[in-house]
């Protein structure tokens, strides 16, 4: 990965700082340097003097910043070398890696250990692939020979080392396995913790404290500001480094800045997307609305552009717990009152990691919208991030720039040709934009923008729509909890088998406290056995047999094990049994956009010029461009001098693109179109030029309209036609299991349903209100005579039942399972439908039928409705069909 200018800079800054140390002594040296005008102006008052760590003070000591999104880890990579060469002088150092929370400790060492990725390569190319990495929690697995012939970084985070009490600490105890280490060790070295009592008392510990004290490290700290306590002070006495390299975004005066970039400088990289778009709503609702908005708009830009898949991405800054917006209640406003898929949303905090595993960039990847409180202890990253929504203060918040800072980053580091993907966006909750503006430059200034260049590159927007709704609260789940006497290595272990659910803790008596949320289903009662000692399954199974009586509805049949499957409509085309998916059936059709006509009549399509706007009247809509406004489109692409048809279809072909469609058939029919307007219709060119956009969507509409004339087609052809032959697969048909909608949204209504294939607590949310017709529906289905169980079938999902339509694909409501083995399939018709709501539940209920029918008698459709709102109404249609 090639070094931006500024990173090359940041690294000599640091090379001069080592060799100046390495002849006068840190202090001495971090003073000359950070004299040197053109490093004090850029240092801009950062650099408050020197301050040692107070036992180690001839060991250097120093920070580079940069603002988050200026690459410091890669930066980190190559200061290995740098101090390698300038001030270490050892052919393979060891290296202590910390970092501030476990998961972007993970992070880091996969990455590190990864030969493909360029964190790895920086250090193969510097050491000739003669690397090894190790995560602190295997450091027994470092050989004295790793040490001597190899360069060995240890990647851990700062609490692991942090304590005042040693004990029980893995890092500071006696392990036997290090003792290699410590056989040419002088019983007298100096610095070097003891045995406290056994047999060893008094001699060398082998830890691996005393391991990294030996060899003298030299650690890399990243997020350095929040390293800087006395107890991080005593954590260097007892490893006693060789240097430290710190990197941070937001120093604190602690921290000895030796040299700091500017976000201009990233921005002239390429590294960031500026200027900020500022956007703020009077309410936290309306800031939500309006960033998901925003999304959806640059998503139509990514779309178009082809340089390189970008899927934007919002991040949300919730409330800290007590407050009103938190976590829970934003994600649920995103899922119930903005019809946000749950799959296209992560949590990203301390306690919720949606993110662990999964790859932002990926093209196949759902996430749309990520919610967080701090970025850093979340460890994420992710440049698709572009628009900030903050339901915080952010003025008085300490993690605004760093959360500010993500969605800063360029993907790819490189501008794009869509300008608005080159733009970053912030939506805030203020009452006065002013205030808003305010808070943002400040933290723009935070991270390293001159106040001049923070209000440069901030923009307004035009403010949010309408709020939303205030998110539900979920219904609590029956809980137990059992006390055992277990160790705390035990309660650990224990505690990995189901978070969340089955939780582990230290009572005040020392006794281990397992609290378990709703009856463990069958493979989490599994893991429990598995993980705990088998001196505590006797009472554990005793209290688990009571809690399960107690609470026996909650035993679903999907928690044991039982799963059933719905077959899928199969229709015989052309010699082969195809799923009956309209979109497939097309594949097996053929027909030409020359079949169908390349004209707009007046009523569809017509242009009345007067003298400061023309006016388009599209499909009886009136739609008015002013001059001001055809100005920007006439600046597109094509010069006035060039107003030909051929250049109007040309230009056509690169708006109204159709991937069924062919380049060529696509031209000769969009030729014949211009033809027809100008010729037939003697509309003048000069007219369709200006309102070309329009005139694109309009015919991108026609194509569509053909298409679904062929897809009605196709549809009754193939199956509902007199040659048509339908059959249906269990082979190839839905499967219906446990967790299946994992995903979704739950009812957390006033009923508890008891014959929920899933269990009462996790019914798939309902489309009405509760004790609404579709609720009222779920209700007569689960009081049915001779019903074994049911479940929500919900649209959309990948995991759902669909039937086809013409037009698209149909999920209907409810599925379930009867005790003589046939299934029953029921879509619920509403009362006081539309013409074309009506005519939609009409072609549903005859696909829902010949499926039924197809199926031989395994299977029952139908299409039940409420006349008097009565349940019963359902009862008696569904047991009529049966």
């Amino acid at each position: 990965m090639k070094l931006k200018e500024y990173q090359k800079a940041s690294l000599a800054t640091l090379r001069k700082f080592f060799e100046e140390a390495r002849i006068t002594g840190p202090k001495p040296a971090y003073e000359a340097i950070t004299a040197e005008p053109e490093l004090a102006k850029r240092l801009k008052g950062y650099a408050a003097g020197y301050k040692p760590i107070k036992t180690l003070p001839d060991v250097p000591y120093v920070c580079l910043r940069l603002p988050t999104g200026g690459g410091k880890t890669i930066l980190a990579a190559h200061s290995i070398t740098v101090a390698k060469d300038a001030w270490v002088e050892k052919d393979f150092p060891l290296v202590l890696w910390l970092v501030p929370t476990n998961t972007i400790r993970l992070q880091t060492a996969e990455a590190l250990k990864n030969p493909r990725h360029p964190y790895r390569q920086v250090l193969d190319e510097a050491f000739e692939g003669r690397v090894r990495v190790f995560d602190i929690g295997d450091f027994t697995q470092i050989t004295p020979h790793d040490l001597r012939s190899n360069l060995c970084v240890v990647v851990g985070t700062i609490q692991t080392l942090r304590v005042s009490n040693t004990d029980g600490r893995k890092v500071y105890a006696h392990h036997e396995m290090l003792e290699g280490h410590f056989s040419t060790v002088s019983p007298n070295a100096p610095g070097l913790e003891r045995n406290d009592d056994g047999p060893m008392k008094g001699d060398i510990r082998f830890s691996f404290a005393n391991l990294m004290h030996l060899h003298r490290p030299l650690v890399i700290m990243d997020e350095a500001h929040k390293a800087g306590t006395s107890l991080s002070q005593d954590v260097y006495e007892r490893i006693n480094p060789s240097a430290l390299i710190e990197f941070t975004a937001t120093p604190k005066g602690f921290n000895n800045i030796l040299h700091s970039v500017t976000a201009q400088e990233l921005k002239d990289e390429e590294m960031i997307k500026m200027p900020v778009v500022l956007d703020e709503a009077e309410t936290w609702q309306g800031a939500v609305n309006s960033a998901i908005l925003k999304r959806a708009e640059l998503q139509e830009h990514a779309d178009r552009d082809r340089e390189g898949y970008i899927r934007p991405i919002v991040l949300f800054q919730a409330q800290k717990k007590g407050e009103e917006v938190t976590v829970d209640v934003l994600k649920q406003h995103l899922i119930d009152n903005e019809n946000i898929d749950p799959a296209k949303i992560a949590v990203a905090t301390g306690a919720q990691r949606d993110l662990d595993g999964i790859d932002l960039f990926k093209p196949d990847c759902p996430i749309e919208y990520v919610i967080t409180i701090e970025a850093l202890k979340e460890g994420w990253d992710c440049s698709f991030a572009y628009v900030f929504c903050s339901l915080a203060n952010i003025r008085s918040s300490t993690d605004a720039e760093q959360l500010l800072g993500r969605v800063l980053r360029m993907p790819y580091a490189k501008k794009r040709k869509e300008p608005a993907l080159n733009k970053s966006y912030a939506k805030l909750v203020s009452k006065h934009f002013s205030e808003a503006a305010v808070s943002l430059r400040d933290k723009l200034v935070d991270m390293g923008f001159e106040e001049s260049e923070a209000e440069a590159n901030i923009e307004a927007e035009q403010p949010g729509l309408d709020d939303g709704l205030f998110g539900r609260h979920s219904r609590p789940r029956a809980t137990m909890t059992v006390e055992l006497d277990a160790s705390e290595e035990e309660r650990r272990e224990i505690n990995i088998v189901a978070p969340g659910k089955i939780k582990v803790s230290a009572g005040d008596d020392g006794r281990t406290r397992i609290e378990f949320t709703g009856v463990p289903k069958p493979k989490d009662e599994e893991r429990l056995f598995q993980m705990a000692p088998a001196r505590l399954h006797g009472v554990l199974r005793e209290k688990l047999a009571e809690f399960k009586a107690r609470h026996s509805d909650d035993l679903a049949p999907a928690h044991l094990g039982e799963e059933f499957t719905v077959p899928r409509l199969m229709a015989h085309v052309q010699g082969e049994l195809v799923f009956g998916d309209t979109d497939i059936l097309m594949e097996y059709h053929d027909w030409s956009l020359a079949d169908h006509p390349a004209r707009l009549t007046k009523a569809e399509f017509d242009i009345v010029e007067t003298t400061n706007t023309f006016e388009i009247d599209l499909d009886g809509n009136r739609l008015s461009i002013s001059a001001a406004d055809s100005s920007e489109q006439l600046s597109l692409d094509i010069d006035v001098d060039d107003w030909t048809p051929n250049a109007l279809v040309r230009w056509l072909d690169g708006k109204v693109r159709d991937q069924w469609i062919g380049q060529a058939e696509l031209l000769s029919w969009l030729s014949d179109v211009v033809t027809h307007l100008t010729r037939d219709r003697d509309i003048p060119l000069s007219q369709l030029m200006r309102c070309k956009f329009i005139l694109a969507r309009k015919l991108n509409e026609k194509i569509q309209g053909f298409r679904q004339m062929e897809r009605d087609k196709v549809y009754q052809m193939n199956l509902f036609g007199p040659e048509a032959r339908v059959a249906v697969s269990f082979d190839d048909g839905i499967r219906f299991f446990d967790e299946m909608y994992f995903d979704v949204p739950r009812y957390r209504g006033m009923y508890k349903f008891k014959h929920h294939f899933m269990g009462p607590d996790e019914v798939p949310s309902f489309d009405s209100k509760d004790g609404g017709e579709e609720v009222k529906c779920a209700l007569a289905l689960d009081a049915l005579p001779g019903l074994k169980y049911w479940t929500r079938n919900v649209s959309r999902h990948p995991n759902s039942f669909s039937l086809p339509t013409s037009t698209d694909k149909f999920y209907p409501d409810f599925v379930a399972v009867m005790d003589d083995g046939r299934l029953l399939v029921v879509e619920y018709k509403g009362r006081d439908r539309s013409p074309e709501e009506n005519r939609d539940s009409r072609e549903k209920e005859l696909i829902g039928q010949q499926w039924a029918k197809a199926s031989a008698g395994k299977a029952v459709f139908i299409m039940a409705t409420m006349e008097r709102g009565d349940p019963k109404e359902v009862r008696e249609q569904v047991m009529d069909a049966l």
